[in-house]
């Protein structure tokens, strides 16, 4: 008998084995696909090998700024050594992952995983054979799936999710992105890179629907600017073969129109994964926005857990994995939590966008008294030099400058800098404390401090303010 079965080797359940084992639990882990999961092998990792070969595309398409002389078409894209990087890169990192489980004597089954009932769980292995496995507790950390709109045409050749969209061999012509939300824009800005024409179709009317409204706009705005396009508050109707191409017809408010195209993109999200754990059979309660679990992320049943997108909430890996420290650390006692106030997130476009606390929109909602400031990056000499000053910081602080509230970033590198604000915010401190710490110049986190600065009145970079 094992003292912990963890059903999924994702962010959230191997991390969640690793800890516990830490606190002394036997534990065993099944894992019907892939360990790693999702975000390792057709999610975060790869994306972010192709971001790169993206960024340098980019770079090169940009080459004039930079004092060299690319005569056009000496320069492209081999996807036989892309598409060996990636592969590369997740391998390195699933080996990582599974030498940990093995440091920490975490046994890892590949199989599936039926819950026959509290404490007994029934594994198929790869090999067909069968075991079923008594254990003292169960955590079902299984993620979540590509979500499926209601369109026709979605299984015509051409038509892919973000999962096809890694294994690309070739750059299509024309592409139309369904969804613009955080995975969407990452291959909107790949594609466009890589040289595509894009359209993004957006069924509510901003693109990253969760970020601050300004940074959402002014990330629309620079990518317009590269030649994507958007239709906003549009619902794509269905897909249709059309010759050698394919006709994506939309509806936006009364007027019905086409897009023709090489290649579909779908992107609306995703949908919590829980087919064949027996949850209906067990009387585990869920619906298909997530399982439903209790401050320690106990489900109804006694003894069986749950973590990650399949709880449904913020379907991020770091979510995922604090989710699972957290959850294996209550069951050992202690008082540990996860602060949803404070989750960093982050969409690697072109420029960077990043987020972390409240949003403008959502203060001015409830009615928040508050106070905000913005930096350009035009105004920092580290982005000029980089000739990547396209975007701008966003501090929002409560209304006496005791708490930072939320910071929105738009720029070059704004998933790193975004730690500077998740520590400041996460320590509590007031503006004045945390604009006090000396940055070093030139660097791009010097855009942060004059943001805080400015709402002290004191940015040297700031503009007075005209009398009336």
């Amino acid at each position: 008998m094992t003292d912990l079965l963890i059903i999924g080797a994702g962010p959230g359940g191997y991390v969640a084995a690793i800890r516990a084992a830490q606190l002394g639990m036997n534990v065993t882990v099944v894992e019907k696909s892939f360990c790693g999961g999702t975000c390792l092998n057709i999610g975060c990792i790869p994306t972010k090998t192709l971001y790169k070969d993206a960024q340098i595309m980019n770079y090169f398409s940009h080459s004039e700024l930079y004092g060299i002389e690319v005569d056009k078409g000496a320069y492209r894209l081999n996807f036989d050594k892309v598409q060996a990087e990636k592969k590369k890169v997740v391998d390195t990192l699933v080996g990582g992952v599974k030498a940990l489980l093995r440091a920490n004597k975490v046994k890892l089954i590949m199989g599936t995983a039926k819950i026959l009932a509290p404490g007994k769980v029934e594994v198929t292995k790869e090999d067909g054979s069968k075991e079923v496995i008594e254990t003292a507790k169960i955590l079902i950390a299984t993620g979540s799936k590509n979500a499926a709109p209601p369109v026709k045409g979605l299984d015509l050749p051409g038509v892919i999710t973000s999962t096809e969209a890694l294994e690309m061999r070739e750059v299509p012509g024309r592409i139309v992105v369904i969804g613009g939300g955080v995975i969407g824009m990452e291959f909107v800005g790949i594609y466009n890179a890589f040289g595509s024409e894009v359209t993004v179709v957006e069924f509510l009317p901003k693109i990253m629907p969760p970020m601050d409204d300004e940074i959402s706009k002014r990330t629309q705005t620079l990518f317009e600017g590269k030649g994507v396009k958007f239709m906003l508050s549009t619902a794509c109707q269905s897909i249709e073969q059309n010759g050698d191409s394919l006709r994506v017809t939309v509806k936006s408010g009364d007027a019905v129109s086409t897009i023709d195209c090489d290649q579909v993109l779908v992107s609306t999200g995703r949908v919590i994964e829980t087919e064949g754990l027996g949850l209906e059979e067990v009387g585990v309660d869920f619906d298909r926005k997530g399982i439903k679990v209790d401050e320690n992320y106990e489900t109804n049943v006694k003894g069986i857990y749950a973590i990650g997108d399949a709880i449904g909430g913020t379907m991020l890996a770091h979510v995922a994995s604090e989710e699972g420290k957290v959850c294996v650390e209550r069951m050992n006692g202690e008082s540990t939590f996860v602060d949803y106030d404070l989750i960093p997130s982050a969409v690697f476009t072109f420029p960077e966008v990043a987020s972390i606390g409240v949003t403008e929109q959502a203060l001015k909602e409830k009615g928040t008294p508050y106070k905000a400031a913005k930096f350009q990056y035009q105004g920092n000499g580290k982005a000029l030099s980089m000739h990547d000053s396209e975007g701008m910081v966003k501090v929002i602080a409560s209304e006496d400058l005791s708490r930072i509230l939320g910071v929105h970033m738009v720029g070059p590198n704004s998933s790193d800098l975004l730690t500077e604000a998740a520590a400041d915010m996460y320590s509590m401190l007031t503006v004045q404390e945390a604009a006090s710490a000396m940055h070093g110049h030139p660097t791009l986190s010097e855009a942060y401090e004059e943001a805080l600065t400015s709402l002290l009145g004191c940015g040297i970079h700031s503009m007075p303010k005209k009398k009336k």
